[in-house]
């Protein structure tokens, strides 16, 4: 399909918040002050796993200037972001599970004394046998992290069978199985989390720096055991979330219980290292790939096991098992496919949902098996993809639908960009290309809790003077949502931009979205105020018809102007449109809603995977490898990514290339490790790296379009399948630089060299597996 022309959408424009931030008038939570307010801070635990036999706080709320102090028995029901997993409690109730854990929190009237009452606090506590490798914590009965988990410490499992896999292998002429290591990683926001609560004529009001008002909302009335409509959740501005702020956490249960017991208001800020502590970040993965293929690179079927460490807690894991296997059934066509998982919880912070939530870890392991059979086979890395490569207007062997698709077009462009044919294995040793290829969907096609309602619903109202405001629950994180959903009312209504304000993620004045993850805001909240704003439009046209007694399907509103037959010499502007409207039946609103439609199969599991669309990328990746250090330095790369229609090509490509950069820091230096003991080893952004604009290469952005049937004005997902293919581009490049396979990421120089001074095509064994 051929994108339309458009006025606004397709160009590149500057974002509504981009002035306000730059000039640092931009207040986020942290920014902000009210009367009286406390200064909240919590005290955690340092062991890793232990019984809490006694806290005595009578010495902290002694100390002058200690407003109150806060244990967990106080708000002793569970919460979790998904109703399936909710077992965990604002502060420990009875047990510490990390270390880090909060078991305490004290409001007080600055930050130092607030501090010395946590000193003043006396834990007694019972250590227990603490777990850190997955494998053991899948065998040890005699230690249970949680004791409703039935076989040893195995939160889920899933087993999913697609066509006939014995058969596929069967018939493949060649078959390889090998394991792969994804280490965890975390989102490493600028902004760090932050809350502030006020408790005030019986109603709760909290700022905090969430993804999601519309679940943390639900969370706070059923912890605090408070009616919704008694509380009030805004998001400020928010610098960064990457599923980071992607569910509710302690802080913003803690403080408004603080405000609530001291009828002042009370704030909460992490330290970095307490960002580190929360996490939700990367579930560290141990995969075992095989994949049987014919002697052309067809693909015949494919098994893919994997054990997610979890962490101590629920969190998204669930979600994370599921999306693990069943988003691998695409951008390439699997004919038999067999999936087995396993989430199991550990003795760490918790792991959640980060960008590319799910899909990451695997799509490393499966995009580089796909390049070593096609080694194994003397098959071009990028003919084997082209050749399996997933088409438009198709379903998958687990009923995934897919519609708009122009992957092998995005293969097509970094393959010709890097000069593919003319480079792959031949350039100097050292140096080399790869390329990869990935998908996501455009949000989930189920909300986290089930429930007949839209996924996301936005209100327009216009003003006499022209003026138009869009209310929407929909977090904008960083991402440009406000700006998009401006852009959709502006070219729907025929105005400009700059006319169109933007309200957002206020409980009390939008209307709902269920949050900003899964890369969902666009299709799902860019839909539904397509609706909405057709829908005034539409209430407009018709009072300017009925006015100049003309048929309404003659006019059209085309910058801020009525356009049509009977409009004379004066122009009947919108605000005139406006006017007219409001004369013959009051205010003037446009309401919509989106809700995806009926997807996917029939089987357990079936309802984590569908999408109303799907992105797809490939990402190709020229490396230099020092022969001395074995350092990697990644001197190019070229993201292309099918995104529908670019509403706004500026925004689209920054989010592309901020996926892909992402996607660097996790395959060269970023390793959330927890050391025995359960201590982090690092805990600020000194210790653990993350790519800066010194560390990025030369990075180049193809925006491919291929017009989504069902996405607003064509447009869907690109914020987060943009980091997919980063990871086994790179591996793959280093393996035509130097001769090696990397099955463990981050790579480090000294595994490079110690294989390089090795036999140069045995690959790296993950971490606690046998070395061939």
């Amino acid at each position: 399909m051929k994108r339309e022309p458009r006025r606004w959408v397709g160009r590149p424009l500057r974002r509504l918040d981009g002035a306000t931030k730059l000039r640092g008038d931009a207040l986020f939570t942290d920014d902000l002050r009210l009367p009286g307010m406390l200064v909240g801070k919590m005290l955690r635990s340092p062991h890793a796993h232990a019984r809490i036999l006694s806290i005595d706080t009578a010495n902290a709320e002694a100390l002058a200037g200690v407003k109150a102090v806060a244990v967990g028995e106080e708000m002793p029901v569970r919460y979790g972001i998904l109703p399936r997993a909710e077992d965990e409690t604002a502060l420990a109730v009875g047990k510490v599970r990390y270390v880090g854990e909060p078991v305490a929190a004290v409001a007080a009237i600055d930050e130092a004394t607030a501090l010395a009452a946590l000193d003043l606090i006396d834990v007694r506590y019972d250590p227990l046998p603490a777990i850190f490798d997955p494998r053991e914590a899948m065998t040890r009965e005699d230690v249970k992290i949680h004791a409703e988990t039935k076989v040893a410490n195995i939160e889920r499992q899933a087993s999913l069978l697609f066509g006939d896999v014995e058969g596929g292998f069967a018939a493949a002429d060649h078959v390889r199985e090998d394991t792969f290591f994804k280490a965890a990683a975390t989102h490493a926001p600028i902004e760090t989390h932050a809350a502030l609560a006020q408790y005030s004529g019986g109603k709760l009001t909290l700022w905090s720096s969430t993804q999601v008002p519309h679940y943390l909302h639900r969370a706070l009335a059923k912890v605090l055991e408070l009616p919704m409509e008694r509380i009030r959740v805004i998001k400020p501005f928010l610098g960064g979330g990457f599923g980071g702020k992607g569910e509710p956490f302690s802080l913003e249960f803690v403080a408004s219980h603080l405000a609530r017991k001291t009828g002042r208001p009370v704030k909460i800020v992490h330290t970095r290292e307490e960002v580190f502590l929360s996490h939700r970040g990367r579930h560290p993965m141990h995969m075992t790939v095989k994949l049987g293929v014919k002697a052309d690179g067809t693909i015949t079927a494919l098994h893919f096991r994997n054990i997610l460490d979890g962490g101590c807690y629920g969190s998204y894991g669930l979600v994370t098992l599921y999306y693990s296997g069943q988003l691998l059934t695409c951008p390439y066509v699997i004919p038999a496919y067999r999936f087995d998982g396993f989430r199991v919880h550990t003795n760490k912070p918790p792991s959640g949902a980060q960008r590319g939530h799910g899909g990451v870890s695997p799509r490393y392991a499966i995009d580089v098996q796909l390049d070593r059979v096609a080694e194994d086979l003397g098959i071009d890395p990028l003919e084997i993809r082209l050749r399996n490569a997933v088409q438009p207007d198709s379903v998958t062997v687990n009923d995934l639908r897919i519609t708009s698709c122009a992957f092998s077009e995005c293969l097509e462009q970094v393959g010709s960009a890097i000069s593919w044919k003319e480079r792959r294995g031949k350039l100097p040793r050292g140096r080399g290309v790869g390329m990869a290829g990935g998908c996501y969907l455009s949000g989930a096609g189920k909300a986290i809790y089930f429930n007949p309602m839209p996924h996301s619903s936005v209100r327009i109202t216009a003003d006499r003077g022209g003026g138009v405001t869009v209310f929407s629950g929909a977090a904008d994180i960083g991402q440009g949502s406000d700006t998009m959903l401006a852009v959709v009312a502006a070219e729907t209504l025929g105005i400009a931009p700059s006319m169109v304000t933007v309200v957002s993620a206020d409980t009390d004045t939008t209307p709902v979205d269920l949050g900003t993850y899964s890369s969902r805001v666009t299709f799902m909240a860019g839909n539904a105020c397509l609706e909405a704003a057709t829908q005034l439009r539409d209430v407009l046209l018709a009072a300017v018809a009925e006015e100049l007694e003309v048929h309404v399907d003659t006019l059209e509103i085309r910058d801020g102007v009525i356009d049509g037959p009977g409009i004379d010499a004066d122009p009947l502007t919108f605000a005139d449109a406006i006017v007219l409207a409001e004369s013959r039946g009051g205010p003037v609103n446009g309401v919509g809603g989106y809700t995806p439609p009926e997807l996917g199969g029939s089987y357990r599991g079936a309802g984590v995977g569908p999408s109303a669309a799907y992105s797809f990328s490939a990402h190709a990746a020229e490396v230099e490898v020092d022969l001395e250090t074995g350092h990697v330095e990644v001197v190019r790369l070229i993201a292309s990514h099918d995104l529908g229609v670019a509403l706004n090509p500026l925004a689209a490509e920054g989010q592309v290339e901020g996926g892909a950069s992402m996607g660097l820091g996790e395959t060269l230096m970023e390793d959330y490790e927890v050391l025995e003991g359960g201590q982090l080893a690092c805990p600020s952004l000194l210790e653990y790296r993350i790519p800066t604009a010194v560390d990025l290469p030369d990075l180049e952005t193809i925006l491919v379009e291929s017009v989504d049937p069902e996405g607003p004005y064509g447009a869907k997902e690109c914020g987060e399948g943009s980091v997919h293919p980063t990871i086994p581009a790179v591996v793959n490049a280093v393996y035509d630089a130097v001769g090696v396979w990397l099955h463990e990421v981050p790579i480090s120089p000294e595994t490079i060299l110690a294989l390089m001074k090795k036999d140069q095509t045995r690959r790296v064994a993950p971490r606690g597996a046998t070395r061939p």
